[in-house]
């Protein structure tokens, strides 16, 4: 008779490195959501910076990307995408970690049913970026940058 030895558990030891508590902290919060959301979360460290990481429950992940490709060939641009995610999303924190938790289907339908953001966010926006332009003695593009993206293919893309 062969006799199994358990598995050991996995010990988190000081490395200096956050991404595996930070990981195992964002398994923890995906686990507290419905299926078909996405999850932008962002860890505030005490010294005044922060490291976002996306997340997305099941079904998430493909219907994100489908999102995606129906905002772009739409030509949905970011003002489109704060005003429909601002229309479904949902807030909480937990200490220092942020947590918006952005409901998929009712985003796909806003992007279906063609869903604009308003003349007057979309101005603002232009403002902010000719600001920054000025500032860093840049040009800046016309327009209002491109639909940021709810699904891995298009936020992961650099």
């Amino acid at each position: 008779m062969m006799t199994v030895a358990p598995p050991s558990p996995t010990l988190l030891l000081p490395t200096g490195d956050p991404t595996p508590v930070e990981k195992a902290a964002v398994d923890g919060i995906v686990d507290g959501f419905e299926p078909e959301t996405f999850l932008w979360i962002v860890f505030h460290r005490p010294d005044g910076g922060a490291r976002v990481w996306y997340a997305w429950t099941d079904g998430g992940t493909a219907l994100g990307n489908h999102i995606d490709g129906l905002a772009l060939a739409g030509g949905l641009d970011f003002a489109d995408w704060l005003h429909i995610g601002d229309r479904h999303s949902e807030h909480s924190t937990r200490g220092r970690i942020a947590i918006q938790a952005y409901a998929l289907r009712p985003i796909l339908a806003d992007v279906q049913a063609g869903v604009r953001g308003p003349e007057d966010r979309r101005d603002g926006l232009r403002r902010v970026i000719a600001c920054a332009a000025a500032e860093t003695g840049q040009t800046p593009r016309p327009g209002v940058p491109r639909w940021l993206g709810v699904g891995p293919t298009l936020l992961n893309h650099k």
